[in-house]
Formats: C-alpha cells, structure tokens, sequence
C-alpha cells in the first residue's frame, strides 16, 4: 500500500512559528518562538519532511527569512521544502544553497509562466508549483490578490510546461480545522498527471485516512498540515 506523506508545515513570520487564518495577516496565532525546536520536534516525531513558508517573504516578494531557513534545515536530518516569495532565479539558488531539498515557486508562476517552465527544466525535481486557490483561480502575492486563471486550466497549462509536483492549497479553509474539501481537490487529481500534494483545511484523523484512500488510486503523494498539529486536532503519533 502506498503510504500517504503527512508533511508538517512550519509558516515563519518575524522570526517566530505562526498561523494564519485563511492566509490573513491580520488574524495570526503565534505558537512559538523558536521555530528551529518546532522543526526539530516534528523531525524527532518521525516527520518525514518539513514544508516551511516565509510570509514576510511571500509580501516582500523576496526571502526574507533565509537565514532562519539555513538554521533549520541544518538543525534536522530530514527533507525541507520552503516557499515564500521566490519570484528570481537567485532566489531559488539561495535558498537550494541553503540546504532546501525543494523550493517552491507560487506567485512568479502566475506571473511569468515561462520563467517556471525554466526552471522545471533546470532544476527539476528540486522545483515544485504551489498552486493556491481562492475563489477557484490561482491566488497570488501571499494569498492576498486572485488572478483571473481559473486553477484547473492553471495546472493544467503548468503541468503541461514541466511542473514535476503540484502543492494545491485551498486558502478559504487553510488555518480553519474544518476539514478537506474533496471535490477541488479530486479534479485536480484527474486533470494532471503529476504528482500533487495536499493542502488546507485537515481537521483530523479522518481527513488523513481519507486522503490516504484517495492516494491509492491518483498521484496523490501527501498532505500539508498546520493548525490541527498545533490545536492537537490531529495527534503527532502519526508517524509512529
């Protein structure tokens, strides 16, 4: 049986371990701060890899927490994948310097599809496409503008330019613990053939078997999870 990734997420904000509500930046819980121990927590737990977001970054439009970035993969011996306002080819090379297994590019994609392409060429699996819906097209800037893409055709144009992995966040339920919304998410699943992960809204045990179900029979390959680890919706035994 395939084994779903569950994937914690680290989203750092002025040095410190938040969440956001809805990707709002004016609805914010802080829950530590010391986001190297929380890595290395989630590593010691048995996480298979750590997803970590700048948010100043993803405002800035440049990384602004790369050094926190460098600290963290070195503070772990598991895979790291980072976002967060990576819109230049040197922004990804700094942040694959510092140890990043992955580096995720979000709005730049939008932006500039043919930069992407390039860099799916260049970089490969190094690369992956966060795809973050709101109102059912392709949202930018950290959440906080929509483009006119409707996400399906998004993926599918990308996909079709290289993109080696989909991240598909759903904003209007990530920080909500109200648990995922299938129905997006299983048609993205049957309009690329890339492997994607999960994001947004996991509330629960429930939502993680159900995703492992679905992965049995897509090229669904794991789940990013924030606030359910935090609020203990969701126990940090899952690894075990």
């Amino acid at each position: 049986m395939k084994r779903l990734e569950v994937i914690p997420a680290i989203d750092l904000r002025g040095g410190y371990a938040v969440r956001l509500w809805q990707g709002d930046y004016e609805r914010e819980t802080r829950y530590h701060d010391d986001p190297i121990a929380v890595a290395q927590h989630w590593a010691q737990r048995g996480a298979p890899r750590l997803h970590l977001v700048d948010l100043d970054g993803a405002r800035a439009g440049e990384p602004v927490q790369a050094e926190l970035i460098e600290r963290i993969v070195r503070a772990v011996d598991i895979p790291v994948q980072v976002g967060g306002g990576i819109r230049s080819e040197a922004h990804v090379e700094r942040l694959l310097n510092a140890g990043a297994e992955r580096v995720i590019l979000g709005t730049i994609a939008v932006q500039d599809p043919d930069f992407a392409a390039q860099m799916f060429q260049t970089y490969g699996e190094r690369i992956a496409l966060a795809l973050d819906v709101k109102s059912g097209a392709a949202a930018t800037h950290g959440w906080q503008s929509v483009s006119g893409t409707p996400y399906l055709e998004f993926a599918r144009h990308m996909a079709a330019r290289g993109a080696p992995r989909i991240i598909f966040t759903q904003v209007e339920l990530d920080g909500t613990l109200q648990g995922v919304a299938f129905e997006p998410l299983v048609e993205l699943l049957k309009a690329v053939s890339v492997p994607v992960i999960a994001s947004g809204g996991v509330r629960d045990e429930a939502d993680i078997r159900a995703l492992n179900a679905l992965a049995q029979s897509t090229t669904l390959e794991g789940v990013i999870v924030g606030k359910a680890l935090y609020e203990g919706t969701l126990g940090d035994d899952l690894w075990q």
